[in-house]
């Protein structure tokens, strides 16, 4: 589909030279961006944690059933916490 769209001049004037360095069209990069945008815009916003455990069998001996005071108080012996 055909459109027009007003971009300033200077901006357009450096997506020209990145588009022959890149040898590609400026379509193609307004294309890409207009992409990026709605791939941004479309998050929900909700947060996902990236798995980080480590390879085991679950707490220490003696830590497991601990309470949380416990185990802080465990992490942080000899750190002045």
């Amino acid at each position: 589909m055909k459109t027009t769209v007003d971009i300033a001049d200077e901006l357009l004037d450096e997506v020209k030279r990145l588009a022959d360095k890149d040898q590609t069209t400026v379509r193609a990069l307004i294309e890409e961006g207009l992409r990026q945008v709605i791939v941004t815009r479309g998050r929900t916003g909700h947060f996902h944690l990236k798995k980080a455990s480590f390879k085991g069998k679950g707490l220490q001996p003696g830590v497991q059933g601990g309470t949380w005071e416990t185990i802080r108080e465990l992490i942080y012996e000899g750190h002045g916490g």
